[in-house]
């Protein structure tokens, strides 16, 4: 099983709406995958309990069961830290950290990025952490900002994920952006190539 760890220290940075569609995109591939719900606020839980059972499957992983699944993306609480971080963070073969282009979330995530270096999984490749920009346009301050710092944390920002309706109404019908039409979602599926590309490594 191949477990995708989903985490930012902050509320409101997207891990949700990044997890979901993560697991959209690995089931509209034909992979088999589920989700482990860590958050207090249960959207994850919430999303595949509308999702229609004719789109592709995405099974509801408890805490604590185990499940052989081809994939599992864990969206994780705000706060994640310490003894926390570290146990997920040995399950975990790749890590997504969202982060939106705010100066307030980018400082937010300064310490955490810290943490997630500093973790042995980390430093002996056992996990491999990537940046996903939320609701940026990498042409603007606040995108550049973003690459900026990230650079200087020597992690890659893999993918500018653009600020639009179509993950919103996509995730009120229980789907994902690639749940979609093709000429609906083509722009959005366009700024997933680095990220895609990341997960098939």
């Amino acid at each position: 099983m191949r477990v995708i760890l989903v985490a930012n220290p902050k509320g409101g940075s997207g891990k949700t709406t990044l997890s979901i569609n993560l697991a959209g995109y690995l089931a509209s591939q034909g992979e088999r995958v589920a989700i482990l719900d860590m958050d207090r606020q249960k959207s994850a839980t919430h999303w595949l309990a509308m999702r229609d059972l004719a789109l592709p499957d995405i099974e509801l992983l408890r805490e604590g069961q185990k499940e052989d699944t081809g994939w599992l993306v864990i969206d994780t609480p705000a706060g994640l830290h310490g003894k926390s971080l570290e146990r997920a963070l040995k399950l975990a073969h790749k890590v997504a950290v969202p982060i939106a282009p705010s100066l307030f979330d980018i400082r937010a995530s300064q310490d955490f990025l810290a943490a997630l270096q500093a973790e042995k999984a980390v430093r002996k490749g056992h996990a491999f952490v990537t940046v996903v920009g939320m609701r940026v346009d990498p042409r603007t301050r606040a995108g550049v900002t973003l690459e900026q710092f990230m650079e200087k944390q020597g992690l890659p920002v893999l993918a500018h994920l653009r600020n639009t309706q179509h993950y919103v109404n996509a995730a009120f019908e229980g789907k994902s952006l690639f749940d979609l039409p093709h000429h609906v979602a083509e722009r959005d599926v366009e700024q997933w190539a680095g990220l895609i590309d990341w997960l098939e490594r």
